[in-house]
């Protein structure tokens, strides 16, 4: 699916602006008073003041500026999830990072045109850099400026930089021992790193993010982001990624990705 570029650069500069709003509701609150809650009965599922607010304030721009567009987001649900343009937010993607007062959240906002995710960003405000693209090209705007992103090539595993969250708490027994058997043949893994992962592959200073359990919202705005960056986003089958998340391998280079995919494919449900 394509967008006439005269759009397209409408849409990446109201994705902007969607950004600044999200960051003036999170930045005050970030190492500071949060109001933390937990979504769960049994477990913990953290919530906070920060992504409920920051998300109230995207849909409120949405709303103002393009009414017609539906949204899904993590914190308040579908408004028109089957229009042509649907945004797809996580407002603070990595909330235990936030209240533990790291700053390896991010804010994922992405845009579906007829079904396919066309346009993405991946806001870390607090460090004031904004990883934003299409298929056409990505780019890092910070206080540097605009830097086009490129991920790097790494044709071999054993050279490779990976990521994931939480292998304990994300993976099941299977995928975990798919985990571990790439981890092993890796150079280099780090972990809790949530979606910032998946900028820094777009960036060109890791390799592959592993992941699985995860909604459209903690996936769908980085797809494109790293397409333009030159990057694959996958299931763990190779497969392109739909709506609904789940498995997923976000790489840099097609070969490294094919040398987990060994692994990863037995554990691919």
């Amino acid at each position: 699916m394509t967008l006439d570029p005269a759009r397209l650069a409408e849409l990446d500069a109201f994705l902007i602006e969607l950004n600044r709003a999200a960051a003036g509701a999170i930045l005050p609150l970030f190492r500071g008073e949060h109001g933390l809650s937990n979504k769960y009965q049994v477990g913990f599922d953290p919530v906070t003041e920060a992504d409920k607010g920051a998300e109230r304030a995207i849909r409120a721009i949405i709303t103002a500026h393009y009414p017609d567009h539906g949204v899904i987001g993590e914190e308040y649900g579908e408004d028109r999830p089957d229009a042509e343009f649907v945004w797809v937010l996580d407002p603070v993607d990595g909330t235990r990072a936030f209240i533990a007062g790291l700053p390896l959240w991010t804010t994922l906002i992405g845009l579906r045109f007829q079904g396919s995710p066309v346009l993405g960003s991946i806001g870390q405000s607090f460090l004031g850099e904004l990883y934003i693209g299409h298929a056409g090209g990505s780019r890092l705007m910070s206080r540097g400026g605009s830097t086009p992103l490129k991920v790097r090539a790494c044709p071999k595993l054993t050279d490779a930089i990976i990521a994931t969250t939480d292998p304990e708490a994300c993976f099941n027994g299977a995928e975990r021992g798919a985990w571990t058997q790439v981890r092993a043949a890796a150079r280099l893994a780090r972990l809790g790193c949530d979606a910032y992962a998946y900028a820094m592959v777009a960036a060109g200073t890791m390799d592959m993010v592993i992941e699985a359990g995860l909604k459209s919202w903690d996936i769908e705005a980085a797809i494109p982001v790293i397409a333009g960056a030159g990057g694959l986003t996958t299931d763990w089958r190779g497969e392109p990624v739909g709506q609904h998340g789940g498995q997923i391998v976000i790489a840099g280079d097609r070969a490294c990705l094919d040398e987990a995919l060994v692994a990863l494919r037995r554990s691919a449900t």
